[in-house]
């Protein structure tokens, strides 16, 4: 039996890593036991964390042209985002809970969607529908992705689907659900360490929008200041990054994971647009975005707009 590579987006975030892990459990209680997890990026803190916690090694990283390969996509479809040989790989499933955009495939595949605030979620009913063993480090994984998307419950994106999932998992995983989730999201919370890059890669995603790239980074932080106290090396950095790799625009997020709240910095061309999207002012650059935690349902659609 061939290999089947298995794996989320580019700088991949909790769902990202956890979700590939958890898929290829999936494939291999189904017979395929070549079904392999990789990964495309480091791994954060916040999810290094979490696969401390439940004893789970982080898949390789991956480096194999992917070309005639089968390839399973979790918890993204864009190819922008994706592997930089996706055009060549058969895609044979996609498991995703994010917009469908820049996506084709020259043959017919198993496609998931659901607007459910995490791919692991999806992965749960999927368990649940073919009577699959949810192993302890599987459920733990489980309740780790939906908690780091849902932002332990508090994002606009959270379903009372990924509530109901979290909490059937948590006796499975062995964990309180409020302290184990804090205590996961203070881990990647911490910017004193972390160079300008690291902040604006390590979880970063690009989006076609209308005639234009834009590149949205996010980091969540128990201290919004303790980031904008760097603000003009993080300019410096993401105007070099968008003159490299030619982005219209470039935003950063920074969401206080404490009072559920925002702030945006931002460059480029197109950046007074941006106020347009959030109907404020950009001052310096940058804008307080009360209530904003989510990238997915409060930040892309709205900017797409504005753009459009």
């Amino acid at each position: 039996m061939a290999k089947t590579y298995i794996f989320g987006h580019k700088n991949p975030d909790t769902d990202a890593i956890s979700s590939a892990i958890i898929m290829a459990d999936f494939e291999q209680q189904t017979g395929n036991t070549e079904a392999t997890a990789y990964r495309l990026g480091e791994v954060g803190p916040e999810t290094q964390y979490a696969l401390d916690h439940f004893n789970v090694t982080a898949p390789a990283l991956l480096n194999d042209d992917l070309s005639d390969q089968k390839v399973i996509l979790v918890d993204h479809n864009e190819f922008q985002q994706s592997a930089d040989s996706i055009n060549g790989a058969t895609i044979h499933h996609v498991v995703d809970h994010h917009r469908i955009s820049n996506f084709e495939t020259a043959a017919p595949l198993y496609y998931r969607s659901e607007p459910v605030g995490c791919t692991a979620t999806i992965l749960y009913k999927m368990y649940q529908e073919r009577g699959f063993e949810i192993k302890p480090e599987i459920a733990g994984l489980m309740v780790s992705a939906i908690i780091s998307d849902s932002l332990l419950f508090k994002s606009p994106t959270c379903t009372e689907e990924d509530v109901k999932a979290a909490e059937a998992l948590k006796s499975i995983a062995g964990v309180d659900l409020e302290t184990y989730g804090l205590e996961m999201l203070k881990a990647g919370a911490s910017t004193k360490e972390k160079s300008a890059t690291d902040i604006l890669t390590m979880d970063a995603k690009s989006f076609n929008m209308g005639d234009y790239v834009t590149r949205i980074a996010q980091v969540n932080t128990v201290d919004i200041d303790e980031v904008f106290a760097r603000q003009e090396e993080l300019e410096k950095e993401m105007l070099e990054v968008s003159a490299n790799e030619k982005y219209d625009l470039f935003v950063l997020v920074v969401t206080d994971i404490i009072n559920s709240d925002s702030k945006i910095l931002v460059v480029g061309a197109e950046k007074d647009k941006v106020g347009v999207a959030f109907d404020v002012e950009l001052d310096n650059n940058t804008a307080f975005l009360p209530g904003v935690v989510s990238r997915k349902k409060q930040v892309v659609p709205q900017i797409t707009d504005a753009l459009n």
